[in-house]
């Protein structure tokens, strides 16, 4: 699913995480493994449509305390608003603790195995014959206030997601645009009601423009999920969502922190996946990744109920030691790719040039990462695991770093010394030592470069064709995570004409006429079909370069129970977790 905002800025625009779901090889745990290992990701998730609340319970969990998640290196979202929630980190959050939307991922705590299970509604929805429509009934449930959620306020959320003024780079403009029958130029609310939306008392049935078999996996983002019809502008809204899940929150401050506390309204009865074992809890964004591994290493009491989303390559040892079984090694179906800019780099061989010559052993350890533990070489736009993925290589072989081909390749398009320009984190260590090892590389392989310090979100950025640093660029980056266990998921957000994070600004006919094809296909030829395309797209074209599959290591104190991985989210599984009294 999604993106994780600002990660790229933070991590050296080469090595992040992007979107937001995945899969790993069965919850995600692996304590005691090898952390030199690969996990294939599992590429499909099961479905209990009749699971109901309450969620069983995690053996050991006590209540109270409060759990701290330190974020290293990432500043978080930059408001909580469900209509943009599209990151790994503000998902992964939100989803599991503070919104609630029609269907939800649980995992299984007897086969660590994710899936797919009722939320809001009464079960997994009902389509009809050729999944052209899909019918939810919506429970009876309450905000944080107490007043209850209604099917109209489901209704007006998703209409809220074609608002691409608003906002731009929100999944609905992937998801719900290009499958609910609005009507042609329908933007959101302010055009009225879609009449591909109905509500029948707690009944909302949407009409799609085509067979939308995924339309369960879709309904478990929040943009899928209720917004009061009143008080409940962009932006302010953002700052201060109501809340329908266990937790509401208590203080929200941008690129810092988030406080969440109970939520005395929501039903533990009606939620088949959710906990409410902490008092509270404290996300702490932008930590430092250092002092964060040492804390965890200490074991003192603020280490013992903190949890780390992301631990450092030099002390992975010694915290997989220190931490047992509260050590996460995860692998999701995610992958970082360096983007070119379709528009001016037009030839392909400097498009390969610049595969050849991107230094990837180096960069990794100047970034803080383990080269094929954490981060693994890539070669196709498809991770492993996912269904119908082809492996190929887009030049006949593996992409490594030579910079003798590189040169060779620059000779032969007739442009030795082409310049590349990119932008960079300078006011982190890593990112920056990433920055300029990747620059080194270049050089080395025959291409001048300049390197633009730059520290807001380099997403917004690259989505800004006003901006004039964003003018100046011909090389960018894109991070991805599946949404749900299928390509288009995958290649649609990423290559597709006009798409925001197609940040190469790659268009073409054939590839955009393909994805239209693909969707009308029977579903058994669907995934085979996205293979072709990715071949396709990568030998053909070559119009982003695969770097990196990525594994994530997560850790947490002694005094906290229920630590698991997400393996839809592709993050940490924070429905389970609880301070040990």
């Amino acid at each position: 699913m999604k993106r994780t905002k600002s990660l790229a800025v933070v991590a050296g625009f080469a090595m992040v995480t992007l979107a937001a779901c995945g899969g790993d090889g069965g919850g995600g745990n692996a304590g005691g493994n090898n952390p030199s290992e690969f996990i294939n990701p599992e590429s499909e998730f099961g479905k209990v449509a009749d699971a109901e609340g309450p969620a069983p319970e995690v053996e050991g969990a006590t209540t109270g305390g409060t759990i701290t998640v330190a974020i290293p290196g990432d500043p978080g979202p930059e408001d909580l608003d469900p209509a943009n929630g599209w990151s790994v980190l503000g998902n992964s959050i939100q989803q599991a603790l503070t919104h609630r939307s029609l269907v939800q991922f649980r995992r299984d705590q007897e086969t660590g195995a994710m899936e797919l299970v009722p939320d809001l509604a009464t079960d997994l929805g009902r389509p009809n014959e050729d999944f052209t429509e899909w019918t939810f009934t919506i429970k009876d449930v309450n905000w944080e206030n107490g007043n209850p959620i209604t099917a109209e306020e489901v209704k007006y959320g998703v209409e809220r997601t074609f608002d691409s003024e608003t906002f731009t780079s929100g999944p609905g403009q992937v998801y719900s645009v290009s499958n609910f029958d609005c009507g042609e130029g329908y933007t959101g609310p302010q055009d009225g009601d879609c009449p591909g939306i109905t509500v029948d008392g707690q009944d909302i049935t949407f009409k799609m423009q085509g067979p939308f078999p995924d339309m369960d996996f879709w309904s478990t983002f929040m943009a899928i999920g209720p917004i009061p019809l009143e008080n409940s502008e962009f932006p302010a809204y953002g700052r201060m969502p109501l809340s329908s899940g266990p937790y509401k929150i208590k203080e929200f401050r941008v690129n810092e922190s988030l406080t969440l506390e109970k939520n005395p309204e929501w039903d533990a009865a009606s939620d088949p996946a959710r906990h409410q074992y902490a008092d509270e809890w404290v996300f702490k964004f932008d930590q430092d990744q250092e002092k964060t591994d040492q804390l965890l290493l200490s074991d003192s009491a603020d280490a013992q109920t903190t949890v780390s989303n992301g631990l450092g390559a030099t002390n992975v040892a010694a915290l997989r030691d220190a931490l047992g079984d509260n050590f996460i090694q995860q692998t999701g179906q995610c992958v970082s790719y360096r983007t070119p800019d379709y528009t001016k780099i037009t030839d392909v061989n400097i498009r390969k040039a610049i595969a050849w010559g991107y230094d990837f052993e180096n960069i990794v350890l100047a970034g803080g990462n383990i080269p094929g533990v954490t981060r693994i070489p890539a070669s196709t736009i498809m991770p492993p695991g996912m269904s119908g993925r082809k492996e190929y290589f887009p030049d006949g072989e593996q992409f490594t770093y030579d910079p003798e081909k590189a040169k060779a390749l620059l000779a032969e398009a007739g442009e030795e010394g082409y310049k590349l320009t990119f932008i960079y984190d300078d006011s982190d260590a890593e990112a920056k030592a990433a920055a300029e090892q990747e620059k080194k590389g270049y050089e080395n392989a025959g291409f001048t470069v300049e390197m633009i310090p730059y520290q807001e979100d380099a997403y917004a950025l690259w989505d800004d064709a006003e901006s004039p640093i964003n003018a100046k660029l011909n090389l960018r980056s894109v991070n991805w995570c599946s949404d749900w266990p299928s390509a288009s998921t995958m290649i649609p957000p990423l290559v597709q004409s006009g798409q925001p994070y197609n940040t190469s600004y790659f268009s073409e006919t054939e590839v955009d006429d393909r994805i239209k094809e693909i969707a009308t296909l029977p579903l058994e030829d669907q995934a085979p079909a996205w293979g072709d395309l990715d071949e396709l797209i990568g030998t053909k074209y070559f119009p982003m370069i695969p770097t990196a599959y990525r594994n994530d290591l997560f850790g947490a104190g002694s005094k906290i129970g229920g630590f698991t991985g997400d393996a839809a989210m592709s993050a940490i599984y924070y429905k389970d977790l609880f301070v040990i009294q």
